[in-house]
């Protein structure tokens, strides 16, 4: 039986990306091989519990909920990620992965719905990203961009460009929460035209940064 270390599941209101708003149960995967500048989840990066597959599926359906949402950390650094999302999918849920891009997304279950990361300049990890990852994209992914200045802004519409990004998928930009005011990201997005979703965190609108939401 295969394991994974979670550092948490939780029920909460899903604050990011396509099923923003949806009541969703959260596996939260521990460890992660990067360290981006403005990470909120450090806290994901050691620790946890050890859990059997069936364990993990267990709790889940004890929240009595359709959506279920797979993040860390980065997930995908634990090799039983891709047989966690698997099984949840042949339970019946909705599921999305949060990974940053780094790791191969190829191995992920084709019902999953990845949200990847690209990293912008400002991470600092920004040389992690593998681009290989794109071409494995299909339309019920979707790219974000964690956006914390103009020149992050312009890289990013530089890989919207390079890479025909909206061709692919629904991309989303967020601004760094304290880094750049929403407004200003929404001014830059309408005047130059971007086919892109903009996003805040809602989760941090409601409950700020309190674990656990």
């Amino acid at each position: 039986m295969s394991r994974l270390r979670i550092t948490e599941i939780f029920y909460s209101l899903q604050g990011e990306a396509r099923s923003v708003g949806w009541p969703t149960v959260f596996v939260r995967l521990t460890g992660c091989p990067l360290r981006c500048s403005y990470c909120d989840t450090t806290y994901a990066f050691q620790g946890g519990e050890w859990m059997e597959l069936d364990e993990i599926l267990a709790q889940v359906a004890g929240h009595d909920c359709r959506h279920v949402c797979v993040t860390g950390g980065e997930p995908l650094a634990q090799k039983a990620c891709p047989e966690l999302l698997t099984a949840l999918c042949n339970a019946g849920y909705e599921v999305s992965l949060e990974t940053s891009g780094a790791l191969d997304i190829s191995p992920v279950d084709a019902r999953v719905s990845r949200v990847m990361d690209l990293k912008t300049p400002s991470s600092g990890e920004c040389e992690k990203n593998d681009y290989a990852n794109i071409g494995h994209l299909q339309q019920q992914d979707q790219v974000k961009f964690v956006i914390a200045d103009r020149n992050d802004y312009e890289w990013s519409c530089a890989q919207l460009r390079e890479h025909a990004l909206p061709s692919r998928c629904e991309v989303l930009f967020s601004p760094v929460q304290g880094e750049l005011e929403p407004r200003q990201l929404a001014d830059w997005i309408l005047a130059d035209h971007l086919p892109v979703r903009m996003q805040v965190q809602m989760h941090k609108l409601l409950w700020g940064d309190v674990p656990g939401h």
